[in-house]
């Protein structure tokens, strides 16, 4: 049985409508941004679905828009051979203009809007998963090269994976358009009072913050943040008798499959009262205003929606050089690059922050104006607008 959510009964009255096709709304990058998306779209001209192909999850009720409907095909674990046909029956009875499908796990998404007759298939590649960090499965890209055949335009968040897909998956170039994500500046910014941020969430005031977002998942590699945690301890020269640790605290927020390994290894690395797993929130923007630094130390990125928050709230940044990172960070300007699985290089990185403020106070300032000028969210929304009514333009 196919699950229908309706979050407002209220639709509008006329529109173009798309469904927007994921594997979930957990809480995550890309789920954030299609509810973003939603939320923001004009809705005199826009009508939205969301069809998830296993549950639904947190991030539906964050939808505010008027008339849009979440549908969860309840998909489990391993293959579904019935999963095209489940998928098409939702289409013919909503009946999309546009059919968006997002990552490898909704590409069955494609083949249904072509059974169900959809005039316009957009599919989008917003990252990449743990296991394949750089889109190399041989099997997966030449799915990706065949269905792109009934594929009008396919989305990508950065520069990296626009190359990725011409090369490695084979996607005729001319089909590829890019659409940087998009962060609202103005639920993410500096703390005006970050003393009191900081009683609030218990956090000592003589504590250097280093905080890290996101689901608890083997592509963020958390581990190589806790052991370069340990590591960024080390004793401060000619301070006889003290460690540097014991002044900075690390703060992860977020849920998913590692936290008990990675609760494992901060026991294993000593670190005691100086890292929090702080679980699922809801108060990111507080918590990014109370952090001095973010850390991303992924192995593998689309767009990380994650730093553009931490740059809006006026954070310099470390995080690895993979994906689309270095698309978004100003080498020593906005924050530092390092390679993926090196704690000692991290542990460097976070240092250099730690023992030189006016340093961190620049590249989070930077940071800030960055993402303000080349990534706000209304740019994004625009951008997504002009895509679906060009595509409807051509198509309809």
């Amino acid at each position: 049985m196919i699950g229908d959510t309706v979050v407002c009964a209220a639709p509008p009255l006329a529109g173009l409508r798309i469904m927007h096709v994921v594997p979930s709304l957990q809480v995550g990058g890309l789920e954030n941004g299609v509810v973003n998306l939603v939320n923001r779209m004009d809705p005199e001209r826009f009508r939205h679905d969301v069809v998830c192909i296993g549950q639904a999850g947190p991030m539906a009720s964050r939808i505010e828009q008027a008339g849009v409907s979440v549908h969860a095909i309840g998909k489990g674990q391993g293959s579904d051979y019935g999963l095209a046909v489940k998928l098409a029956q939702v289409m013919r009875q909503r009946r999309p203009d546009i059919v968006h499908t997002r990552n490898w796990g909704a590409v069955d998404g494609i083949l249904a809007a072509r059974m169900a007759g959809v005039p316009v298939v957009i599919h989008g590649e917003h990252g990449r998963e743990a296991a394949d960090p750089e889109g190399r499965n041989r099997r997966r890209n030449v799915a990706r090269r065949l269905l792109g055949r009934w594929v009008d335009r396919f989305v990508v968040v950065s520069g990296d994976l626009a190359r990725w897909l011409a090369e490695e998956a084979g996607v005729p170039a001319g089909k590829v358009v890019r659409i940087k994500n998009g962060v609202d500046t103005e639920k993410f910014h500096p703390a005006s009072d970050k003393s009191a941020l900081r009683e609030k969430l218990g956090i000592p005031p003589e504590k250097f913050v280093v905080g890290a977002v996101g689901r608890l998942d083997p592509v963020k590699d958390y581990g190589t943040l806790i052991r370069a945690a340990g590591r960024a301890g080390l004793p401060v020269p000619n301070a006889v008798g003290t460690q540097a640790g014991d002044g900075m605290l690390l703060m992860i927020a977020g849920s998913g499959p590692c936290r008990e390994e990675l609760e494992q290894a901060a026991r294993a690395e000593g670190l005691g009262e100086r890292v929090r797993f702080l679980g699922e929130r809801a108060d990111v923007p507080d918590l990014m205003r109370a952090f001095d630094l973010f850390v991303l130390p992924s192995v593998g990125e689309g767009m990380s929606n994650t730093i553009l928050e931490a740059m809006a709230s006026g954070l310099p940044v470390v995080a690895t050089r993979v994906g689309g990172n270095p698309e978004l960070i100003e080498e020593d300007v906005t924050g530092t690059l390092v390679p993926p699985g090196e704690p000692e290089k991290l542990a460097a990185a976070i240092r250099i922050y730690r023992d030189d403020p006016s340093r961190a106070r620049e590249h989070g300032q930077a940071g800030r104006e960055r993402a303000v000028e080349k990534f706000s969210l209304s740019r994004m929304v625009r951008a997504y607008e002009a895509l679906y009514e060009g595509e409807k333009d051509w198509k309809l």
